[in-house]
């Protein structure tokens, strides 16, 4: 039994919810969503409610009912209010800038990185030291924050990088003479 299947996603007030055949569309203020299932589970929606039950016993229908749950509960709380992921920049002469849709990244390359910021996700640099990424899509917000954060991963000797907020970077002990 999926623990996290079992469990109904219940919808925020002003966020509705249609079904029509394995398609789902999640209209809530901020943003509608959608999503099609696959034909191993069946979703019902009733009393503001969304259930997802597998249509039999079979591996894949046991993974789809688990995933298939998350993603709507994402897309529920994602049509009312936006997610967010924020990274911090460790490092001598490091530092982000927005300019337009554009993020310039200062990481002690050679050059200067331009990352281009996709459309659905919004990125902030409140601070030359920090970086704020936000948008309605959780999948989306994550895999951004990462691909930002994969220019100049943390280091374990001096702990320069791109790092999540409240990230744990474990130091390691340099050379002894």
């Amino acid at each position: 039994m999926s623990r996290i299947g079992k469990q109904p996603v219940a919808l925020p007030d002003g966020v509705t919810a249609t079904l029509s055949g394995q398609t789902i569309e999640i209209k809530g203020p901020k943003a509608t969503k959608t999503f099609t299932a696959t034909d191993d589970v069946t979703i019902v929606i009733e009393d503001g409610q969304i259930t997802v039950t597998p249509r039999g016993k079979s591996k894949r229908a046991r993974q789809q009912w688990g995933m298939t749950r998350t993603v709507l509960a994402n897309m529920a709380h994602g049509a009312n209010e936006s997610f967010k992921k924020e990274l911090e920049i460790n490092g001598v002469g490091y530092r982000a800038q927005m300019q337009g849709n554009t993020l310039k990244l200062n990481l002690g390359l050679s050059h200067d990185v331009d990352f281009e910021v996709p459309e659905g996700v919004t990125v902030t640099a409140p601070k030359p030291t920090e970086l704020v990424v936000e948008g309605h899509d959780k999948q989306l917000v994550g895999q951004v924050a990462a691909n930002i954060r994969d220019w100049r991963r943390p280091e374990p000797y001096k702990g320069k990088g791109i790092r999540y907020k409240g990230e744990y970077i474990f130091q390691k002990e340099g050379k002894k003479k």
